[in-house]
This record gives structure tokens, C-alpha cells and sequence, in this order.
């Protein structure tokens, strides 16, 4: 089958679950997203979507070890308003200049037309794919609510205008209708998460062919092992607000014909339970569609299906081989060490164990 696709991780996280923590230098952070990014692969992900912190280095880094890190389409930083969800900076830290600043290792901070230009710009001149932008409240971020409706509505379409005038697209962070569908109505093609779609969001999103973009197991993994790996406390009491309708959001988006593609979100040591995703998804959709999502439909999203996302003369050799059929046993994704058989990237073979 094509190699899998997950469009939304953060790379530049790897090293823990607390996007606050600021006693990570960014030598180990650059070590730990190469490991992250390599045992991803071995998963059976041979294409990566960075959603906020892995930029121009670790791309190069990546294009230099083409044969055991997956590719890798980069947003850079993502973009957030003081206070947003790309914004995680304790309340008595103040912002001292007018100009834009790092909010994380996955953020940077910008306000009003001319900041959030520059800051997009800033992206797209260092190699960024696409722009990712905090528009919405978000339960990582310790100042806002999930409610919060982020960045002005001129702000948001000066980042899309300036996306597509160098041929690229806006994804977006959102949990609730209000914010899916504002964000729609402005240009945004990428949503991510959705978890609250209603079906008046979807009707509006499946018009528009955007993208929903859900990422269930990061929610499981709070859930289940978030106080193991030190998640910090704002983070566990905000997570039943978005988890608890996490598989009803994507029953609406198939029910309207919404573009579903697949992510995980994953921080720290939480990426190890990347797989998990086609298990969670399974209460909710048949074999074939977490599988359509997590290829073609994310390749469709890239803006790549002449290259990804199929197996065919003339496009990419991403193939992974599985003992056993996916598409009877959505299963096998979720134990990739015992079910994966060969995986081979870009025409590079990256584990074989079909001579062994």
C-alpha cells in the first residue's frame, strides 16, 4: 500500500508535552525531532506535515538523510496573537517591543496587518510550505479558552492573500463551529482538529472543499497518559471539553462529504502512540476511509497526488508492505513492529523484513 501520510505533527516538540517549557536548546530539539522524525518512518509514515516549529534546518537536515527520515512539507512557525493559542508565556511575562516575538518552539507572536504580514512572510522566505496560523482558542495554551475567537478578521486575510500570492494555502487551528467556518468564509483550506464540527459547519466546509484535519490521539494520550509525561495541569482540565466529541465531528464530516485527511498532534514522548489514531478512528469509520485519509486524501490536501498518496508508475516510491490486509484488519497500523514488513521511501529501502 502507498506510505502513510500524517499532516499534523510537531516536529520541534519532540523533546516534551509542555509547548512552555523554554530549558530545551535548540541543538537537542534539532537531535530530538531528527529521532522523532525517524521512528516515525518506521511506522510506516513516509510523509510528514509539520503544523508549527520545524523550519528551514531541520528540512535541510531531513533532505540529507533521505533515507531514514520521511518527507517533509515545514510551515515554520506557527502564527498566533498575543494571547492566542501560540502564546504560552506566563501571565506576568510582558512583551516588550511592538515587533514580533517567539512565543514557543512552535510559535511566534504577531499583531495587526503589518506584523502578521511580515511573520508570514518571514515563514515563506525561509522554505515554509504552507502558513499555520492559532485561530482559535486551543487546550495547550494556558491564557485563552477554547472559545476564543483568534486574530482579526482582516489579520487572517492578509495571511491567506499573501499565502496564495506564493502559491500556498493557510491551515488553521480551530475547535468550534463558530471558529470553523469563520475561518472557511476567510480562505483558510486546512482546519485543524474540528473536534466541535456541527453540521451546519460541515454543509459550509464541504461548499467550500476545505479540509478537516482531526487528530484524535493526542486527546487519548492526555487522557490516558498525560500525567506520566508531566503534562501540565491547564491542559488536562481543558482536554474533556474538545475529546468527548472528537468521533461525532467526524461522523458529521462524512455524513456531508467534508475532505477528511488524517493527523495525530502528537508532543514529547506521546509520539510513540502516533498509530493509535487508526484505532480510535475505527469506532467511526470503515477501513477504507481512515486508510483514503491517511493516503490520497492528505495527498489531495499537499496538493500532491500526481506524486503521493498512490502506487503507480512515474510518482514517489513510498510503499510499505504489511503481513495481513488493512483493509479487513485496520488493526494491523496500530502494532506497525509486527505488521509492517518493508517499508521503502523515495525508493529507499528503510526496513526489510521480508529476506530476514
Amino acid at each position: 500500500m502507498p506510505g502513510l501520510i500524517d499532516a499534523h505533527v510537531h516536529l520541534s516538540s519532540a523533546a516534551s508535552v509542555d509547548l512552555a517549557n523554554d530549558n530545551i536548546s535548540s541543538d537537542f530539539m534539532a537531535i530530538e525531532s531528527l529521532q522523532a522524525a525517524e521512528e516515525s518512518l518506521l511506522r510506516g509514515f513516509t510523509t510528514l506535515r509539520d503544523a508549527g516549529g520545524a523550519g528551514y534546518g531541520i528540512a535541510r537536515a531531513f533532505e540529507k538523510r533521505k533515507a531514514t527520515t520521511p518527507r517533509l512539507f515545514y510551515s515554520g512557525k506557527a502564527l498566533s496573537a498575543t494571547g492566542g493559542h501560540g502564546d504560552f508565556r506566563g501571565t506576568i511575562e510582558s512583551k516588550n517591543c511592538s515587533c514580533q516575538v517567539s512565543g514557543s518552539n512552535i510559535s511566534t507572536i504577531c499583531d495587526g496587518v503589518p506584523e502578521v504580514l511580515k511573520a508570514t512572510r518571514e515563514q515563506l522566505r525561509e522554505g515554509a510550505t504552507q502558513i499555520k496560523i492559532m485561530a482559535a482558542g486551543g487546550i495547550a495554551s494556558p491564557a485563552d479558552k477554547i472559545t476564543n475567537l483568534q486574530f482579526s478578521d482582516d489579520e487572517i486575510l492578509a495571511i491567506v492573500d499573501e499565502a496564495k500570492r506564493n502559491g500556498t494555502y493557510v491551515m488553521a487551528h480551530a475547535y468550534t463551529p463558530e471558529a470553523l467556518i469563520r475561518c472557511v468564509k476567510l480562505g483558510v483550506r486546512s482546519l485543524e482538529h474540528a473536534n466541535l464540527l456541527d453540521e451546519k459547519a460541515a454543509k459550509i466546509i464541504a461548499a467550500n472543499n476545505a479540509f478537516i484535519i482531526p487528530t484524535l490521539a493526542i486527546y487519548e494520550a492526555f487522557y490516558l497518559h498525560g500525567k506520566e509525561f508531566n503534562t501540565p495541569d491547564h491542559v488536562l482540565e481543558k482536554l474533556g471539553g474538545v475529546r468527548s466529541n472528537s468521533l461525532e465531528a467526524i461522523k458529521i464530516a462524512h455524513d456531508y462529504s467534508v475532505n477528511v485527511g488524517f493527523g495525530t498532534d502528537l508532543l514529547g514522548g506521546l509520539m510513540r502512540y502516533q498509530n493509535t489514531e487508526f484505532k480510535i478512528r475505527s469506532q467511526v469509520e470503515t477501513p477504507f476511509q481512515t486508510l483514503h485519509s491517511a493516503t490520497y486524501k492528505n495527498a489531495e490536501l499537499l496538493n500532491m497526488t500526481d506524486m503521493l498518496g498512490v502506487i503507480k508508475s512515474d510518482v514517489f516510491a513510498d510503499i510499505i508492505v504489511l503481513e495481513g490486509n488493512p483493509l479487513e484488519d485496520i488493526g494491523l497500523l496500530v502494532n506497525p513492529d509486527e505488521s509492517i514488513k518493508l517499508i521503502i521511501k523515495d525508493g529507499y529501502i528503510v526496513l526489510d523484513k521480508l529476506t530476514t
